[in-house]
């Protein structure tokens, strides 16, 4: 995990111990970590997360004012950052608590801090794999003659709005989200329909080729949404540079 990003994340630790915290926050930094806070009772944790941007906290089930699950549930209405739970609640019961009230790690004590650590990156990571997911799924699709703009629902092609059909536009844009791999019509439909493919294939041919009336300068000889002899379809994403 880049340096940078390490240095603007921060992290709140929720627990009544505070030479729990002071280690946990010793080694954190000795991690690279430098934005750390931490709060003695659910109420204070609370507070500093309605005025403050969090990326991860490390909640104790077992605070001197409210239980950590209920924290939990009030602190999952003020925001998605990854939970973890560090507690010596240590049964089975505890745990499937934690992970059903919106919790994504539990933690028991004792434990060793460097494995804390690691379970934050490991969160991080994930949670920044999802965002990339996300906005790779929301993000324009540009094949330079023409783009996909799945939030707002347009096809521009050459520069124009051109219409397009419900089921033409998802069988688009899932193409264009799959540059450069070949899928079989059963593939398609199954993915594009939503249906058991019973053999008939024409109901995916008639939409790529009407596809290719929209966005391919030559329909007849298409360079975009081509096809692979014996294979299926794919969409060819065109190379830096190319026009």
């Amino acid at each position: 995990m880049e340096k940078n990003f390490i240095d603007q994340i921060s992290i709140l630790l929720v627990d009544d111990e505070q030479g729990l915290c002071d280690m946990l926050t010793a080694v954190l930094k000795k991690e690279g970590f430098r934005q750390i806070r931490s709060a003695g009772t659910g109420s204070e944790a609370l507070q500093m997360l309605a005025v403050l941007t969090v990326d991860v906290i490390v909640l104790d089930v077992m605070l001197p004012d409210e239980d950590g699950f209920e924290v939990c549930r009030k602190m999952r209405k003020m925001t998605e950052a990854p939970i973890l739970f560090l507690t010596a609640r240590d049964t089975d019961l505890d745990k499937l608590m934690g992970f059903g009230i919106g919790g994504d790690d539990y933690i028991t004590k004792p434990f060793n801090p460097l494995e804390v650590v690691a379970r934050i990156k490991a969160r991080l990571k994930y949670k920044m794999r999802e965002e990339k997911a996300a906005a790779a799924q929301s993000g324009t699709l540009d094949y330079n003659y023409f783009r996909v703009e799945p939030e707002a629902g347009e096809l521009i092609v050459d520069g124009k709005r051109v219409e397009c059909p419900a089921r033409e536009w998802e069988l688009l844009v899932f193409l264009c989200r799959h540059p450069n791999r070949i899928f079989s019509t059963r593939h398609l439909y199954e993915a594009v329909w939503n249906e058991p493919y019973l053999g008939d294939e024409k109901t995916v041919v008639i939409h790529i080729s009407r596809l290719r009336k929209k966005i391919e300068p030559d329909p007849g000889h298409p360079r975009f949404l081509v096809n692979v002899r014996g294979l299926g379809y794919k969409m060819v994403a065109p190379r830096k540079g190319q026009e």
